[in-house]
């Protein structure tokens, strides 16, 4: 079907009215803090705090995230321990799929330990958050690459 003349005109009104009326730039404000996982030290051990200042887990409650390395192969064990909230540890892997989660560990407490063998290399994100949402406080993470005794 082929448009005359006068119909095809009427095709470029929009455009002709926007030129005319002018296009208005809106400011938009940016967020004042990104998603950041915090990198592991060295040594894989860090004392912080659980808070509601950290990100919320959309269940009730808030996580706190840190990034660790680890290669294909590798053992390894994360210890939560905390005196002041019920603890639970989840690993995701480095596309973002859960690894392994744990509530309490075997030594009767709400303590958190969990192991987990790493079958791919990459980035891979530690979480803290407390049980159920409940909670708060400080915490002592540990993560361990275990190693075969000689």
């Amino acid at each position: 079907m082929k448009l005359s003349r006068s119909a095809g005109s009427w095709a470029w009104m929009p455009l002709a009215v926007a030129c005319t009326l002018g296009l208005t730039a809106v400011k938009v404000q940016a967020q004042s803090s990104v998603y950041s996982p915090i990198p592991l030290p060295s040594n894989r051990e860090i004392t912080d705090t659980l808070s509601d200042n950290d990100i919320p887990t959309g269940v009730g409650g808030f996580a706190r995230d840190y990034t660790v390395q680890f290669e294909d192969g590798d053992q390894v064990a994360i210890d939560l321990i905390s005196e002041e909230f019920d603890t639970l540890i989840t690993l995701l892997g480095p596309d973002g799929t859960t690894v392994g989660e744990n509530d309490d560990g075997p030594d009767g407490t709400t303590n958190s330990l969990l192991f987990a063998r790493i079958t791919e290399s990459g980035t891979y994100t530690v979480r803290v958050r407390s049980y159920a949402g409940q909670g708060s406080g400080e915490f002592l993470l540990k993560v361990a690459r275990l190693r075969p005794v000689d």
